[in-house]
C-alpha cells in the first residue's frame, strides 16, 4: 500500500460494499476492491485479507448472496449481490452515517470564542 493510500476506516466497509452492490449490481470481489478504490480516488487500499472477510460475514447476515459464474477472461469466479436484506441493512446504515457525521460536524465548527 503506497504511503497516499489509507486504510478503510472501521466500521465503514460493509456498507461502501453494499452501496457498490446495491448501485452498480452483482460483481465479483476483485471487482468491488476496485470500484471501491476508484470511488474513493484511489485514496483507500482495499485487500484481500481485508475484503473477503468483509464478504463472508455480509453472506452469514444474509445481506448479500453468491453464486458461480464464468468471468469476461472464462474464469469462474463468485459473483456477489445485495440482497432485499441487505438493501434494507444499507438503508439503516446510511441513515446512521449521515447522522454521525452531523454530530461530528458540528464539533469541527467549534471555535474557542463560541465556548
Amino acid at each position: 500500500m503506497g504511503a497516499d493510500k489509507s486504510d478503510v476506516l472501521h466500521g465503514t466497509l460493509d456498507l461502501m460494499i453494499l452501496k457498490t452492490l446495491d448501485t452498480l449490481g452483482p460483481l465479483h470481489g476483485y471487482a468491488i476492491a476496485r470500484r471501491i478504490e476508484q470511488i474513493s480516488s484511489d485514496e483507500l487500499a482495499i485487500n484481500q485479507g481485508t475484503l473477503y472477510p468483509a464478504l463472508l460475514k455480509l453472506k452469514q447476515h444474509g445481506w448479500i448472496s453468491t453464486k458461480w459464474a464464468a468471468s469476461s477472461t472464462g474464469r469462474r469466479v463468485k459473483i456477489y449481490a445485495i440482497t432485499q436484506r441487505g438493501q434494507k441493512q444499507l438503508k439503516t446504515e446510511e441513515i446512521d452515517w449521515h447522522r454521525a457525521a452531523g454530530i461530528l460536524s458540528r464539533f469541527f465548527k467549534l471555535s474557542k470564542d463560541a465556548l
